[in-house]
């Protein structure tokens, strides 16, 4: 199969780019046009080609899209490009951008500008700064034929860096790169647009009351003490950070830090509207993602922007000012429901049951909560005997919703404040002494997990020392080496620049320095290692139904009316499966399905 490096440059302008615009409105506007386009087949040398857009067409038709494997850095603009307006599919996308994320981290700029001169490649040209505001027929030939070998240029800066990249790079998460790129440049699902209206003028009048009871109080809402105790007051946890002046922890309450942004996306619109008002802004996200939406929907279908590795653990992440990764999940959703399969399909979504919780137990050793999990037993009923010390069968309801928050919250390390700020935010209410006592009781039941927060622990001091040390007991799946924790995938869970500061680890993040520590390091772990699974059992769904969206530890594809149900078996399957390096991981799931994404 052959490779065919892409680059396509576009008119832009000062009111017209992808620094003011989604990459969804700039490729899908009436202003849009292409200057000319780069191509590069397999070792060959570079070509350019600028001319209309049918004789564009014809020129890129020229090549087998259909069974070549297209490169290109940032495959997600050149994949919309490419596809929506030329309608060519290529077999496979390889994004080096992706891989650059995943393979260099997050904390410095990935750029191929940034990447060449990292690696010394060569060096990007700047022609692209004199094309500003310039259509194609604005261009002198001679500028025209300039900017062509700036392209050219481009497409074989990108070509060195897939070389440099490729072998490093496993056969997996090359289709997990082409199936995230082709959510978003080969869209199917469609949007309710009566529905998102009806849901933007809800949202809007709430929200009308909701700031006009906050502003009442501006005192409140711009002091940082008085503001964590309103948080804590409707049961949220304020986020906090280390000040990189004074090294102490202090509240995340800039506009800039990812705990405050977390606020402005959280699935409650109370505290979204709070956050909003503290800003100074009069728009919360539910009522700009509402409208995003509408807007989407009247140019067409629903482009499914994710990120591939977003997140330190590998996770994805929103993108294209569409986070479709912090949808609510509380009460009925709206937005969710107005996300529906094309006419005689269906979406199928299976969430991964339990999974970090069920790795916590497999990659400690605690091999009766293995069992518990295997064996299809209620545990979380199972913690609530051990904390109440009465029989499984006589558990309440409540109970056992105590059980499922320990064993689900208490995994990582959590005191007992934050467990009661947890509970809290569930409804229940519990004193310091009784959290206290439940921590307890957790951490006896189940004591590898903590002896597994102890081992991190030491691995982070190996690590800042230079050195090496075992984690976990499950050796074939998890190790160390001088990058950092090896992952099943090929790549690396790496804590940059640690050090330890009286005692206490923090790393360079694109945060600044995070603080970090055995629980937490555990917590990175389980989510790396889920992940995985989950981007293995993906690509198994996506052999036989296109796979149209991810979410945490959920996988949405779409299949035939007629063949929904045994879609959805072959989901659970594949969702059941068990990865090779995973051996023992009990793995479970919920499906459904439902032409609503909302409602499956």
């Amino acid at each position: 199969m052959q490779t065919l490096v892409i680059d396509f440059e576009t008119y832009y302008s000062r009111d017209f780019s992808l620094s003011k615009l989604t990459t969804e409105e700039y490729v899908r506007s009436s202003n849009f046009e292409v200057i000319g386009v780069g191509v590069k087949i397999n070792d060959e040398e570079p070509q350019w080609f600028s001319g209309t857009f049918e004789e564009t067409k014809t020129f890129l038709e020229g090549f087998d899209w259909a069974e070549s494997i297209a490169v290109a850095h940032n495959a997600m603009f050149d994949g919309a490009v490419l596809t929506w307006r030329f309608g060519l599919r290529p077999r496979m996308w390889v994004d080096t951008l992706a891989i650059a994320r995943a393979i260099d981290g997050l904390e410095q700029g990935n750029s191929l500008k940034k990447l060449a001169e990292r690696y010394g490649l060569g060096v990007k040209g700047t022609e692209v700064l004199d094309a500003l505001g310039k259509h194609r027929k604005d261009f002198l030939v001679s500028d025209l034929q300039q900017y062509g070998e700036y392209c050219k240029n481009d497409v074989e800066l990108t070509f060195k860096l897939l070389n440099h990249y490729i072998s490093r790079v496993s056969e997996q998460e090359l289709q997990v790169i082409s199936i995230t790129t082709k959510m978003f440049s080969e869209p199917v699902l469609e949007l309710d647009i009566e529905l998102l209206e009806q849901h933007l003028e809800a949202v809007r009048d709430r929200k009308s009351k909701l700031l006009e009871a906050a502003e009442a109080d501006r005192e409140t809402l711009m002091s940082n003490d008085k503001f964590a105790e309103l948080l804590k007051s409707i049961g949220v946890d304020p986020p906090r950070k280390i000040s990189n002046i004074t090294g102490k922890e202090t509240w995340a309450f800039a506009k800039t830090d990812e705990g405050f942004k977390a606020l402005l996306e959280h699935e409650d619109e109370t505290v979204q509207t709070l956050a909003a008002a503290r800003l100074g802004t009069k728009s919360t996200l539910e009522e700009t993602r509402t409208q995003r939406f509408i807007n989407i929907s009247k140019r067409g279908k629903l482009p499914v922007p994710l990120r591939y590795y977003a997140a330190h653990t590998g996770r994805w992440g929103g993108d294209d000012k569409l986070n479709l990764q912090n949808l609510p999940s509380r009460g009925t959703n709206t937005l969710k429901n107005a996300i529906i399969a094309p006419d005689g399909y269906v979406i199928i979504d299976s969430d991964s049951s339990q999974i970090e919780a069920r790795m916590l137990a497999w990659l400690s050793g605690q091999v009766d909560l293995v069992q518990a999990f295997a064996d299809g037993e209620d545990v979380y009923r199972i913690m609530a005997s051990a904390i109440y010390n009465r029989h499984v069968d006589e558990i309440t309801k409540n109970e056992r919703f105590v059980g499922k928050t320990t064993i689900l919250g208490a995994g990582y390390g959590m005191g007992a404040e934050k467990f009661m700020v947890q509970l809290k935010n569930f409804g229940v209410e519990a004193p310091i002494e009784e959290c206290q006592r439940i921590i307890s009781v957790y951490r006896q039941t189940y004591p590898k997990i903590p002896e597994l927060w102890r081992q991190a622990g030491r691995c982070l001091e190996a690590m800042a020392a230079g050195m090496s040390a075992p984690i976990g007991v499950q050796n074939q799946a998890l190790y160390m080496d001088e990058n950092g924790f090896c992952l099943p995938n090929g790549f690396h869970l790496k804590y940059r620049d640690l050090h330890s500061n009286g005692g206490e680890f923090s790393y360079k993040s694109r945060n600044g320095r995070t603080k970090i520590y055995g629980g937490k390091v555990v917590e990175n772990l389980c989510q790396a290692l889920a992940r995985c699974v989950i981007a293995e059992q993906m690509v198994r769904i996506n052999r036989k139904y296109k796979v149209v969206l991810t979410v945490h530890d959920a996988v949405a594809c779409i299949a035939r009316e007629e063949e929904a149900e045994e879609a959805k078996k072959y989901v659970e399957k594949c969702m059941r499966w068990t990865p090779e390096w995973a051996n023992g991981l009990p793995l479970n799931c919920e499906a459904g399905y439902s032409r609503s994404y909302g409602e499956c």
